[in-house]
């Protein structure tokens, strides 16, 4: 590496654009995994250490079959259940977390007061109309508020599914509970970006974009920040220059994917005049439509568009455009089919319903398992984005689970739930841990929150740190 230093902070920029860089060499001098371990001991901010840490949380509704979601053995001499089998080859940068529960969620019946209290840790306040209150800000915006103006975006909150505005009468809740984790303040919950383009459009583009030709939205990021870019890489050493190259290409994949789900949509609507004079400008048939394989493909196959959320996470965990991030895979209750994994599959919040009727607990663990694998599919991204002597996974905790346990008592004990990363080195992974019964899940939450430097003594109705995490 040459003699360039350069600020974490600096990103290439071109029309309306402005685009974060990963880790480089060229910006500070390493920090080693031990070097944050010893931070942490000290109780310094973990989160101001030259490569930061990350938080995500991934949330998955309706529950899991626990008898097929449970690891055997506790420590590190554990065997991953069929449900957790997609992180095999993860296994040691996983905690899973047993015995984890909101003593505020064992309270009204259904789902929505699990989801609102998972990472508040408070219970909601039961309405059918739009007063709402969760009983606390979620813990994700407590980081994102500590972090303050340290990144571009405070937090970035994504989902599949909007909101439904209506009333379940079975419980007398109105179904905004089920649509949000996040919340800004006890009545203000966070609306979550659907739209991959969207998301991305927020990453990348900066407010000039939205002017009326300002830029052609049709045109990648990276030509628009080409000059930019090349005057950069001419200063730069061999292996900074390669790490911008992969990171580019990062970059290049996700918008290839993003134009391939455009063009897909427009298709689905080619009756429409204006519509088919897009599609005859694109200028070719769409690949989906070409390809025998994927004829019968049908729209509720939502993997795609997850995939593509859990990448944009992990291009914003590697530019430090955000720390703190969360997604959905789905509102509670929701109807959503799974009939693409396997035929008759029906929607998770029916067969969470499964009465112990074995036909619904395996279609219950197929539709688990699915969700394994997306996570699965974030982990693996992070561990092959470098940065100094680590991985991006290797500084950042990713949380994955559900508000509840068993959906067909809508059980809020002994609550699914995996951790990964290695907290910049503050997280010591590849064990089972097991606590006492009834465990305070919010004591997970206070020990997140210190890893990210928020000096809180506690949280909601935390007892201290979890043990065992480091």
């Amino acid at each position: 590496m040459g003699d360039l230093m350069i600020s974490r902070r600096t990103m290439l920029r071109g029309l309306g654009v402005t685009v974060a860089l990963p880790w480089l060499e060229a910006m500070r001098p390493l920090r080693s995994l031990a070097e944050g371990t010893s931070m942490a001991k000290e109780g310094k901010d973990l989160a101001q250490a030259e490569h930061p840490v990350r938080f995500a949380a991934l949330y998955m509704a309706n529950g899991a079959n626990m008898d097929q979601w449970t690891p055997q053995g506790v420590g590190s001499q554990f065997t991953l259940s069929k449900t957790l089998s997609p992180l095999a080859a993860l296994q040691r940068e996983i905690l899973v977390l047993k015995n984890l529960w909101h003593a505020a969620a064992d309270t009204g019946d259904g789902h929505y007061v699990k989801t609102g209290s998972w990472l508040t840790g408070t219970t909601i306040t039961r309405t059918t109309g739009n007063d709402i209150c969760s009983g606390n800000t979620s813990m994700d915006q407590v980081m994102a508020r500590h972090l303050g103006a340290t990144t571009p975006l405070p937090s970035l909150e994504l989902g599949i599914e909007p909101p439904a505005t209506g009333v379940d009468t079975n419980v007398g809740f109105t179904q905004l509970y089920g649509a949000h984790i996040s919340w800004a303040s006890p009545t203000t919950p966070l609306a979550k970006e659907i739209n991959p383009k969207l998301a991305f459009d927020r990453l990348f583009r900066s407010k000039a974009s939205e002017r009326k030709g300002a830029i052609d939205n049709d045109q990648s990021v990276l030509d628009l920040v080409a000059e930019d870019a090349r005057r950069l890489q001419g200063k730069l050493g061999h292996k900074d220059k390669q790490k911008l190259e992969e990171y580019f290409e990062s970059v290049r994949a996700v918008e290839r994917r993003l134009e391939f789900d455009r063009k897909r949509k427009l298709a689905e609507n080619a009756e429409d005049p204006q519509v088919r004079a897009e599609i005859d400008r694109l200028g070719k048939a769409i690949d989906l439509y070409q390809d025998p394989a994927r004829v019968s493909e049908r729209h509720d196959n939502h993997t795609e568009q997850v995939r593509l959320m859990l990448d944009l996470i992990a291009l914003a965990f590697w530019t430090d455009s955000t720390r703190v991030s969360t997604f959905m895979f789905g509102n509670s209750v929701s109807g959503r089919n799974f009939s693409f994994l396997e035929a008759g599959l029906g929607s998770h919040h029916e067969n969470s319903h499964h009465e112990h009727r074995q036909d619904k607990l395996d279609r219950y663990q197929k539709i688990n398992q699915w969700h394994v694998s997306q996570y699965a599919f974030l982990l693996d991204k992070l561990s092959h984005y470098q940065e100094g002597e680590g991985t991006v996974l290797d500084h950042s905790m990713i949380l994955f689970g559900a508000g509840m346990s068993d959906g067909n008592a809508h059980s809020p004990h002994n609550l699914p739930l995996v951790l990964a990363g290695r907290g910049g080195g503050s997280l010591s992974p590849g064990k089972v841990l097991e606590f006492p019964k009834d465990h305070p899940m919010s004591n997970l939450h206070l020990s997140l929150l210190h890893r990210m430097g928020v000096k809180a003594e506690r949280f909601a109705d935390s007892t201290g740190e979890l043990a065992g995490l480091s």
